[in-house]
């Protein structure tokens, strides 16, 4: 296997995981009490769509060649990385 499939693979696992955990939490945001409600569907939305960001760049991932390969990895990495961090904060709050 070559180093971009294991590459979009595991970044597949990943965002795939994140989006798992995220619809636990929206879960959990559904039970809190009615002014915590909104502000957790406020931040479940924009994480919501910081994956949407992700997902989006992921497919370019997985359409580039060679010649944008690395310039790719770089932009998902960032993308990922940020969404980690907001899911991340948004967990830590809850």
């Amino acid at each position: 296997m070559s180093k971009h499939d294991d590459y979009t693979q595991a970044m597949k696992r990943q965002l795939d995981d994140l989006n798992e955990k995220m619809n636990a939490l929206d879960a959990k945001a559904a039970e809190a009490k009615a002014e915590a409600r909104d502000a957790y569907k406020a931040e479940v939305a924009k994480m919501r769509h910081q994956y949407k960001l992700a997902q989006t760049q992921f497919d370019k991932l997985k359409a580039a060649g060679e010649e944008s390969w690395d310039k790719t990895v770089a932009e998902m990495d960032k993308i990922r990385d940020a969404f980690v961090h907001s899911f991340s904060y948004f967990k830590s709050q809850i």
